[in-house]
């Protein structure tokens, strides 16, 4: 692949990760506490999926930290090099997941 094929694929991600945040923001807007409107099961199930909600924005969030560094290692030609052994990545993979920072040999390591 050339470093343009995972530009596109890692602004493809970023966009859907964005999209996927706007479109769950109401899931994780606080959940109303009054009882008149909504009975006490009723609460509880919605605080629960908003804790769900929450902690997928979380992972959302790392995810695309990660793809943002891997933008910003292409911008300075660093893109594909272990960051623990300056080494090459191999393609494959790269292609597997182009923001992986760690070749297999320091990934086993940790």
């Amino acid at each position: 692949m050339t470093p343009e094929t995972y530009r596109s694929r890692i602004e493809r991600e970023i966009a859907e990760l964005r999209a996927l945040s706007d479109g769950s923001r109401d899931g994780r807007a606080p959940v109303e506490l009054d009882q008149q409107s909504v009975g006490r099961l009723s609460r509880m199930d919605a605080m629960q999926q908003q804790s769900m909600d929450l902690a997928r924005e979380e992972r959302r969030k790392t995810r695309l930290a990660i793809l943002v560094a891997a933008l910003r290692r292409l911008d300075e030609d660093d893109f594909g090099y272990c960051l623990s052994c300056d080494e090459d990545i191999p393609a494959e993979r790269l292609a597997f997941d182009p923001a992986v920072t760690l070749c297999f040999d320091c990934q086993t390591k940790r």
